[in-house]
């Protein structure tokens, strides 16, 4: 069984495998279309729509369709409220994630039972870890969780060539700047590639700052204009459904003006109708705060990479679909000297993934392959295999997948190497301040990450301990718990009398390529540990777990 790659987008979601040519391809689904809209429809309690048929209703039952639901990943306590019924951001994500499974069956592929989820570089712990979920109750083995930039990187031709996986091939080396401007997120990656090696220099972004944003700056210009115009109507901004039919006329608008110079949108509300004309130099200046914020971030993440030793970039990607406004390309070489290329923006990412998940799939059949046979102790790493048993796994494995020899040799040798893209520590006591954060995990620290530190009890016979892990919020990172975010809590209970103030308790921090982290803190002289590798904010109840569950059994997919 291959393994599928999903771009899990803001406003556009798609999927893509490995062809029997070996190269990455995305599966047009029941709509015709590569991509399917983000966006469910919550037709009665036990039926549901998801994509271009649930964006079209959106005017029609707005308080039933869900989208942009991708910003609200990580958010425990978020629910969308349909029909009596109440859904997580991992439950609504699971929908598309099963509608985008069903596309791929009905497009020819296999059943989709393992995949490879992508995710903003600028996603923290908590909505990595919400991604999981997601893919978990869709009922998918999730493979990993792959960074978006690191997805387009391994697609914009350092993907296939001639049939083979290039990456940084031989002794060329190759800086390059990701830009991700998608439906709702931003991230600006430096990437450096080289000896069949990915490397994740620096990460800069905002995940709540996309196209959507672009849409909502035009809609409100479009309801002045249409206010000003029949100043005894209602104000369609003030109706649900006028809002839905607005940002829906807006997102069109800008389309249009990515290739023209300017648009003609009608606005029809309250029994009246008003043609607006807009063109792209007033979208421009009603939206040039945003794309601001996008160069700003893209500097900052220049000057981290700057701060690693790499001063320069060979090479501009362009992804994410809102990366296509003419405003883009120019502002980053006006403001920056940088020429971007923009090729296939809305499926870069799924393809990327899929290359991706061949190489995991490759990895585990050969490891599986070299255990059965007693050339690899199970748990051991692929390369403490003597290189004569991992020739012979390679051809037996490339032999199974109808693969050259080289081509999975090489899908083995790429290496992915990321940082992480926020600050992680633990809340302690200072003498001086009081309680502060002490990060033990810092911002474009590479991974993967292990490491150790050491606190002391505040008393003597301290019968328990508080163990508070922290996220960091914004760009720098703040010892003041007010400006960090809470991970998860976890106690060391029932310590037992006659340990000084001072005694001391390791804490631990571990996190891997998948950005997920795992924490155990552990007092020394009482040999007690506590490990919080499970539990997060965006980690449900079992109780809720269980419901959600029922919820997504009983509930079935409406043709679109």
């Amino acid at each position: 069984m291959g393994v599928f790659g999903i771009d899990l987008g803001t406003t556009n979601s798609a999927i893509a495998r490995i062809d029997a040519d070996g190269r990455p391809e995305v599966l047009v689904g029941l709509n015709g279309e590569p991509t399917v809209p983000s966006v469910v429809l919550f037709a009665s309690a036990h039926d549901h729509v998801v994509g271009e048929g649930a964006r079209r209703q959106a005017r029609l039952d707005p308080e039933h369709v869900c989208a942009l639901v991708k910003r609200r990943m990580g958010d425990a306590d978020w629910r969308f409220m349909a029909h009596g019924q109440a859904w997580s951001a991992p439950a609504v994500s699971s929908l598309i994630l099963k509608s985008l499974a069903a596309d791929a069956e009905f497009a020819g592929a296999q059943p989709v039972q393992r995949v490879v989820v992508t995710v903003p570089a600028y996603f923290g712990d908590e909505e990595r870890r919400a991604t999981m979920q997601a893919g978990s109750y869709a009922g998918f083995d999730v493979a990993g969780v792959l960074s978006e930039p690191i997805a387009a990187a391994l697609s914009y031709g350092f993907g296939r060539l001639d049939g083979s996986l290039d990456v940084g091939k031989g002794d060329t080396r190759e800086t390059v700047l990701v830009y991700d401007l998608g439906g709702g997120t931003f991230d600006a990656t430096v990437i450096e590639l080289a000896d069949r090696r990915i490397s994740v220099l620096a990460v800069e972004g905002d995940h709540q700052l996309g196209g959507a944003d672009w849409d909502e700056r035009i809609a409100l210009h479009l309801s002045q204009r249409f206010c000003a115009e029949h100043p005894e109507a209602e104000d369609p901004l003030d109706d649900s459904a006028g809002s839905q039919m607005l940002v829906l006329a807006a997102e069109r608008a800008k389309h249009e003006l990515s290739e023209a110079e300017s648009t003609e949108v009608v606005v029809a509300h309250d029994g009246v109708r008003a043609v607006v004309t807009l063109t792209r130099a007033e979208m421009e200046a009603m939206t040039a705060s945003l794309m601001r914020r996008t160069l700003d971030l893209t500097k900052a993440c220049l000057a981290a990479a700057g701060q690693r030793g790499v001063h320069a970039v060979d090479r501009v990607l362009l992804v994410g679909g809102s990366s296509r406004m003419p405003m883009v390309a120019r502002e980053l070489q006006r403001e920056l000297g940088l020429v971007g290329e923009l090729r296939d923006p809305d499926l870069s990412v799924a393809r990327g993934a899929a290359l991706y998940g061949e190489k995991l799939e490759m990895e585990r059949l050969v490891v599986a392959d070299l255990v059965t046979r007693g050339r690899l102790r199970d748990g051991a790493e692929l390369r403490e295999a003597s290189p004569a048993d991992l020739e012979q796994s390679i051809a037996r494995v490339a032999d199974s997948f109808g693969q050259p020899v080289g081509l999975v040799r090489r899908m083995l040798e790429i290496r992915v190497d990321t940082v992480v893209s926020r600050g992680f520590g633990v809340l302690a006591l200072d003498p001086y301040s009081g309680l502060a954060a002490s990060w033990l995990v810092h911002r474009n620290q590479t991974l993967p990450i292990r490491v150790r530190r050491s606190y002391g009890t505040v008393r003597a016979d301290q019968d328990q301990i508080e163990l508070t892990i922290v996220e960091q919020q914004g760009q720098a990172a703040s010892v003041r718990p007010e400006d960090t975010k809470v991970l998860v809590e976890g106690h060391i209970r029932n310590i037992p009398p006659g340990y000084s103030a001072g005694s001391e308790v390791q804490v631990t921090f571990e996190m891997g390529f998948d950005g997920v982290l795992h924490v155990t803190a552990y007092h020394v002289e009482a040999r007690m540990p506590l490990t919080l590798s499970v539990q997060t904010g965006a980690t449900l109840s079992q109780a809720d777990v269980a419901r959600e569950l029922d919820q997504l059994q009983r509930t079935r997919r409406r043709p679109a």
